[in-house]
Parts: structure tokens; sequence; C-alpha cells
């Protein structure tokens, strides 16, 4: 991708490395697992070429960005915190968009919960609304519907998945996650990680040159590794007792949400029934469209680029 510009900003006395590209109103890009800034690049080039300014930052503990050891350092508190300091720096006094996928889906639904003051309008990829559960934490939840294999499991004890991953290698480690395209939930068996790489051949999927995965290669062999990201579920239950004082509260932004009907995430436990039976849209009141896109998968802004283009220009216009 060519004509980005990259520096690192300040934020919460940690150094973040942002791209952007273009000038207009400020869209706002959130990377997810185990993903960087690069994961817009179809998105950064489309939407500064249509009178915005695309800005995509590696999100705490991934790539150029700096990733404190401490699990408790990556909180929903702290990572809202790194992209509020952002935006103050970056676009003062302004309303953003801001664009969400997997883990940076996450986040911007507690930006909007936190701090709807900050942004104009919402898309999110692949995850939805999940409101607060006050009689069961996250992870239990997991562990009863899935079993201690589930990859979210397999995340919470800190070293114990990072050893596993380092056996198989980075390369070995990216090509599972960014493969995975069944709507089943992801199992990483202890020894026997990524069962869906039995075949040590197995192709990139089309969406994802040679060129491009060797990006995600290098930086996460070079720079940040898994723990940074990793952490993000560490803090699944923490982040649950954390916004206890949300409970029942509504996200009051104007938001579209857009999935592929293959994203193991809609065919999580219950999920298809929130989203089309009205607890969706009672949570956020202003959601203004659920798309679900047919035969696309997990990483829908990469495998469907020019149609999730045209989603995102064609619902942030309105608001120009």
């Amino acid at each position: 991708m060519e004509g980005a510009e990259h520096r690192i900003v300040n934020v919460n006395g940690i150094n973040m490395h942002v791209a952007e590209k273009g000038h207009g109103p400020v869209i706002l890009f959130l990377h997810g697992f185990p993903e960087l800034w690069y994961s817009w690049r179809h998105q950064i080039d489309a939407l500064s070429s249509k009178g915005y300014r695309a800005v995509a930052p590696d999100l705490r503990g991934f790539g150029d960005t700096d990733a404190p050891d401490s699990v408790t350092a990556y909180t929903c508190f702290h990572i809202v915190g790194d992209l509020v300091d952002l935006l103050n720096t970056i676009a003062p006094q302004q309303q953003v968009f801001v664009v969400g996928h997997d883990w940076g889906a996450v986040i911007a639904w507690y930006l909007c919960l936190f701090r709807p003051d900050k942004v104009k309008a919402l898309l999110n990829l692949s995850v939805p609304f999940v409101p607060h559960n006050p009689q069961l934490k996250p992870v239990d939840g997991w562990r009863a519907a899935y079993g201690n294999g589930y990859y979210i499991c397999r995340f919470q004890e800190p070293g114990d998945i990072e050893a596993e991953f380092t056996e198989i290698g980075t390369k070995a480690v990216l090509k599972g996650f960014l493969t995975y395209s069944a709507p089943d939930p992801i199992m990483l068996t202890k020894g026997n990680l990524f069962e869906h790489l039995a075949d040590a051949s197995i192709a990139l999927p089309s969406w994802l040159s040679e060129e491009e995965f060797s990006y995600y290669v290098t930086k996460f062999d070079t720079n940040s590794g898994f723990t940074g990201g990793i952490n993000y579920y560490r803090n699944f239950d923490r982040n649950w007792e954390l916004t206890a004082t949300w409970a029942g509260c509504e996200v009051k932004v104007a938001t579209k949400f857009v999935v592929g009907d293959m994203d193991l995430v809609y065919h999580m436990p219950g999920m298809k029934e929130y989203i089309h039976n009205g607890g969706f849209k009672k949570d956020v009141p202003l959601l203004q469209e659920v798309v679900v896109m047919e035969g696309v998968g997990h990483f829908i802004h990469m495998e469907k680029a020019d149609e999730i283009n045209d989603h995102i220009y064609d619902f942030f216009r309105q608001f120009d």
C-alpha cells in the first residue's frame, strides 16, 4: 500500500504506531487479533480516495505499538483510553467515524458506550454488541459451551499457549488463524493446534497474497509477538467486572453492522437470535442496518474488501 504516512504518537505513556492517509473527516479503523493496522490497507486506500482521513493504529500490544508486560494493562479502559488520547491529539474537538473488526469491534463498542461524544457514527464488523450478563462470567460461558480446548479458554493461562505457539512457529500460527473460514469454533487442542492445518501445504486464501502474509509474519516475529494480543482475551472476565456499572446501558451511536454468514462469531450459541430477534436493536437503539453477507468468513474486510468499502462509504456519507 502506497501513500500512507506512518508516525508514532505518545498516548497514555505508550508509543502508538499510526498509519494514516487522506484529508477530510476522520475514520478511525480498529483491527482485531491476530492483525495489525495493515488489515485495513484496502479500506485506507479506498476511503482516503473518497475524501476521508483514514487513521489506523496498531493497538496496544500489536505491531509497532508498545506492548506493556502486565496482563492487567490490557483492560477495555486501557485500550479505550489510548484511543481517546489519540483522538484528542490527532482530531481535537472533533467527532470521528469508527470502523472495528473482531477485537477492534469490541473496543469500538466500549468506546461508544464510554465516550459517545467522540463518535459520529459506527460501522462494526463480525462482533455485535454483547450486553453485560451479571449471572455469568464470559470465560465460564465459553468453557461451558465448548470445553477447555476452546481457543479463548486456552488463552487464559499466561505463557501456556505462547509456549505452544513458539513450538510451531509464527508462520503456522498466523496461517492457522487467517485461513480459518469455517463457522465452527476454533479449538486449540493441546499438542494438536490448528487441526485444519494437518496438511502443511494448505494454501493461503485468495484474498491474502504471500507478500501480504509475509508482512504479518515479519511484524509478529520481530516486534510484538502474540502475548500482547492474547492479553486482551485474558481480560474478558476482568472487563466483565469493571463494566458492571454499565449493565443495562444502551449504545447510543448511529450504527451499521456487517457480518459474514460463515463467521464463527455469528454461529456462537444464541448469537443469531440476539442479532435478528430484537435484542441487538434494543441494546443499540440507533442501529440502522444489519447486513449478513453470504459465503463470507471472519476476515470480511479483507475477503470482500470492495463490498465493505462500499458499505462504509454509503453509511458514513449521510453524516458528512
